[in-house]
């Protein structure tokens, strides 16, 4: 190699480690990209806050796809710049892969949310298993090869879930903020509960499948903008309890 060459490359080496590093000290949501979100085995510890630290929010919606909610609502997440985790119903992954492979394209996070969203509290591990392969099945066969890093046992019901969770590469997720939107109270009720319930490293339950979920959309477009207003970010949840 000559000298020439061999200085060319150095200078461009430095260069990528200075953005790098000026990446990570501008803020975690910036580094997001030049970091592996997942470095880690995942464990039975049931998660519920963020990534990072700071004002930061992680939005979680359970029980889709729905042809009616999904699309609205990764409408609004493109438009706003948010990445979200979608937990998916393993019945309506089978019903609209079509939507699940618009998730993927979005770039937005799978989560396993069991194939038939059943109380599994009192289930033996190997039942638990034979659900969860069923779901991820399925959700592969609309999106060949997705990652799905995260599990959530419909209702909170965890029993042995997060075991067998951990065991299968999965990280069972939790939430530090629900905002009962299944009761549909109304957008205003549920923007307020948003903007008094969310504090720094909160992961948000919210929902764009099981029901009419359109409040829940509106108040999702509502408050992001108000949100990131006031210095907030969007981020992951954590991937290791």
């Amino acid at each position: 190699m000559t000298p020439t060459r061999s200085r060319t490359r150095g200078r461009l080496l430095a260069v990528l480690l200075t953005l790098g590093c000026a990446l990570w000290a501008a803020s975690p949501a910036q580094a997001w990209a030049w970091w592996p979100p997942y470095p880690n085995e995942p464990t039975t510890d049931i998660v519920d806050s963020t990534q990072w630290g700071g004002q930061a929010v992680a939005l979680t919606f359970d029980d889709g796809p729905d042809p009616e909610d999904t699309p609205r609502l990764l409408k609004v997440l493109r438009q706003n710049h948010v990445k979200a985790v979608f937990c998916l119903w393993g019945d309506h992954v089978r019903q609209h892969p079509d939507l699940v492979r618009q998730i993927v394209a979005h770039g937005h996070t799978l989560c396993n949310h069991t194939m038939h969203h059943d109380d599994m509290s009192t289930w033996s591990p190997e039942e638990i298993r034979a659900d969860l392969e069923e779901t991820s099945a399925a959700i592969r066969e609309a999106v060949p090869h997705a990652r799905i890093p995260y599990f959530r046992a419909p209702y909170g019901a965890w029993g042995q879930t997060p075991e067998v969770a951990a065991d299968m590469g999965m990280q069972p997720l939790g939430w530090s903020l629900t905002v009962s939107d299944w009761n549909t109270p109304g957008t205003d009720e549920l923007v307020q509960r948003l903007r008094e319930g969310i504090t720094p490293q909160s992961v948000v339950l919210l929902h764009d499948g099981g029901g009419d979920r359109s409040q829940t959309v509106d108040a999702v477009a509502r408050i992001i903008p108000e949100l990131r207003s006031q210095g907030w970010y969007f981020t992951h949840p954590a991937w290791r309890g």
